[in-house]
Parts: C-alpha cells; structure tokens; sequence
C-alpha cells in the first residue's frame, strides 16, 4: 500500500519503518527535519506538507499529539481532501473519546474510512514492531487497516464498531499507567529520602508483590538525567487530565487519577515537562532535597 505518515516522533518514526519493513511505500511529513532524514534513511519518502504527503495515497496513519492536531492535519492543511475516496485514515492518536467520535464522523461524511486506534508500548515497542492496538470503527476500516496495524504492532483489539470506543480504552490503559508510575516514583522517591540506596530500592521492588511493570521499566530511568525522553513527564499531564473531564462529564470519582495528576503537574510546573516522564521523581526531589538522580 502507498501510506502517509503524519507525526515521526519517537513512536511515529520507528512505526513507519515497520511499515517500510513490510514492504509499504511510505511518504512522510513532519516539522522535525531529523525525522524526516530518519525516514528517508529507513528508506521512506519526504513530504513538503501534510496534504503533499497524502497525495496518491491509499492510507494516512496519524500519530500526532492530540485532537486539535488531527484537526488540523485533515482539514486545515488539506490532508482528507487529498486522500482517494474510501481511503483509509488510521488515527493512533490519544484523544477523549468524545473528539474521536467527532473527527470519526466527519471523515465518514467525506466518504473515507476512519478507524480510532490509539497505540500502548512506547518507543521500544514501536522500535520493535510489538505496539498494543485498541482500535474502534467499522469493519471497512477494520479491514483496510488490518495489515498496517499487522506490521507495527503485536497485539491488536477491537474494542468497538464505532470511533470513540478505541479512545474510551486508551484513556482507561493510561489510568493505570499514569497512576503506576506516579505510585514509582513516590517509592523510589520516598525510599531515598529516608537514606536508602535508589538502586537497592529498585532491587528490591523487581523481585517482590510492591514490584510492577512501570517499577521495572522506569525505575532505572528515574536515577539518570532523563533528558532523552521516550514520553515526557507533560504527556501524563494531558492524558490524566483527559481521565479526569471524562470523570467529570459521567459523575464518576477517581481520586487516585487527581493525585497521580498532581505528581506530573508539580514536575511540570518546575520545568520539567519535556523530560523523560520518568522524571516525575523531580516534583519529589524538589519538595524533599533529595535525589533519586545518580552521578555518572
């Protein structure tokens, strides 16, 4: 297939590799110009512009940021206009439930197929072709998107017939990150703070019931710099506060989101929203004098 490829960033990039891996013709767009050389090296095409890119193509994969990005991909800078009638749009971007719906229904106006499919696994799992699908929409788009989603990912979900539902599952999985990570950082924060080894902390944690999957995977990130970021401390910040206005919206509590929210705003608030969402550690750091960060 002839795919556009909108966002090549830290999962963007590597998931249109995957894409070029499995024998796809990709041509991407992006503001970054290093990503646009990675495509190009990973044997990818590089577009002038979103609508440019999407010229001839059969399928767009969006993996931008948020909402009003995609907003602005397909109707602002031409991007849907440029695409075939029945052409596929497969939007991996974590939006509240209610934008994708939105967006969904105005693709579906225009006579293309869309499919809400947000993505879990970070950049290692896109790096290895192994990202966690939770995808909602027809079963057209299902079938148009099955074997994007076959070459970048390991498992796919379908969550849903219609846009929103994909999204509804990615705001409930970053619940549990978002909360999971808060939960190690406070530990690996805490332990410190009364005089503990980070590292023993961490030793510890890896092979007992307080131990997780976060603990594991950023606990070793907390005692470094952090300043390569696989997805950074203000990416929580926008999709915990997507938890909480859904929350809002449907009278239901979730007082541990609101905390774990607090943990990354703090962060955020001292200047380190763009670092490694690992850093949250920063927010204990500042609060307490003590860090979690090791020398080199």
């Amino acid at each position: 297939m002839k795919i556009a490829f909108i966002g090549l960033g830290a999962m963007g990039g590597p998931m249109a590799a995957a894409l070029l891996k499995a024998g796809h013709e990709v041509t991407g767009f992006d503001l970054s110009d290093a990503s646009l050389k990675r495509l190009e090296e990973a044997g990818g095409n590089r577009a002038s512009s979103a609508k440019d890119a999407c010229n001839g193509s059969d399928a767009l994969v969006l993996m931008v940021v948020n909402a009003m990005q995609a907003q602005d991909v397909l109707i602002h800078h031409g991007a849907l206009d440029s695409l075939p009638d029945g052409g596929l749009i497969l939007s991996s971007v974590t939006m509240p439930s209610a934008e994708a719906e939105r967006i969904g229904g105005d693709v579906a106006a225009s006579g293309r197929l869309f499919l809400d499919a947000p993505v879990s696994g970070g950049a290692v799992g896109a790096e290895n072709a192994a990202l966690t699908f939770m995808a909602s929409g027809s079963d057209a788009a299902f079938a148009a998107a099955r074997p994007l989603m076959d070459a970048m990912g390991k498992h796919i979900f379908e969550c849903g017939d219609a846009p929103g539902a994909g999204s509804t599952m990615k705001m409930v999985h970053q619940l549990a990150a978002g909360c999971n990570l808060a939960v190690a950082a406070e530990v690996m924060s805490f332990g410190t703070h009364l005089g503990l080894d980070p590292r023993r902390v961490l030793d510890v944690l890896n092979v007992s019931a307080g131990g997780s999957w976060m603990i594991g995977n950023r606990g070793p990130r907390m005692m470094t710099e952090g300043t390569e970021a696989t997805s950074a401390v203000d990416i929580f910040v926008k999709d915990l506060g997507i938890v909480l206005d859904a929350a809002r919206q449907n009278r239901f509590p979730v007082p541990v989101s609101a905390a774990a929210l607090q943990v990354f705003l703090g962060a955020s608030g001292a200047g380190f929203g763009s670092l490694d969402d690992s850093q949250a550690t920063r927010f204990y750091e500042v609060m307490g004098g003590k860090r979690v960060r090791q020398e080199e």
